[in-house]
């Protein structure tokens, strides 16, 4: 594998963990109101190589023994679930964010993970919005994470546009059951469609209320905002 950056420590990408964060580049989505995107169209470098990367971690193991890896999009990178496992077997706890439109890698990585994170961006019917070419994917990843036993949550960045009242209870509906959910705060400027550079977020107040509503679906809801 070869990652576009890394983030040495992190104290909010790993639930209750300080954690060092792994960045694949490229992406299977489009969502215009992505932050990264310099890293999703066509990054060519410079990388950080698989060696490189676990070198860095052995460094710092006596403190930081939690990594996630994140993107773009980790699971269209060839050799993921082999080097999570690798990961594993050097005594790490390991956390995936993913989109979940890609559930046989998903599916190949959980039996070395300890958390995983999958965007539930919107409703089924605005996914063409992000450039998705199908959610089929993305409705197995939801069914494998309620039927496993590894530690999950879904979540959902409140963007304009793409999230409001009847979204969040399409969305309810599509992981009725599931575990937790949390909902995060769009923060604009510097996005893949200049259009969400100045597109003002949600109150505090009005996500609250998207949890409330999203309490009738999952057994628990976090707000991060």
């Amino acid at each position: 594998m070869k990652f576009s950056g890394i983030q040495k420590t992190s104290l909010i990408d790993f639930p209750d963990n300080v954690s060092t964060v792994l960045f694949t580049a490229g992406c299977n989505l489009r969502c215009p109101y992505c932050h990264n995107w310099r890293i999703v169209l066509e990054y060519k470098g410079p990388f950080l190589s698989e060696e490189e990367a676990v070198r860095i971690l052995e460094e710092r193991k006596k403190f930081i023994e939690h990594v996630v890896i994140t993107g773009g999009e980790p699971t269209i990178q060839d050799g993921l679930p082999g080097f999570i496992s690798r990961l594993k077997s050097l005594g790490y706890k390991v956390k995936l964010d993913s989109n979940g439109m890609l559930p046989g890698v998903l599916v190949d990585c959980l039996p070395h993970l300890d958390y995983v994170a999958v965007d539930v961006k919107t409703s089924l019917d605005l996914y063409p919005g992000l450039k998705a070419e199908s959610v089929e994917g993305l409705l197995k990843t939801i069914h494998a994470l309620k039927d496993g036993s590894v530690d999950y949550e879904f979540r959902c960045t409140a963007v304009p546009g793409f999230v409001n009242e009847e979204t969040v209870h399409n969305i309810g509906e599509m992981v009725e059951g599931a575990r937790r959910f949390a909902f995060q705060q769009f923060i604009p400027g510097d996005t893949l469609d200049p259009n969400f550079n100045s597109k003002t977020p949600y109150t505090k107040e009005k996500i609250s209320q998207f949890a409330e509503i999203m309490t009738s679906y999952v057994e628990e809801v976090i707000l991060r905002v």
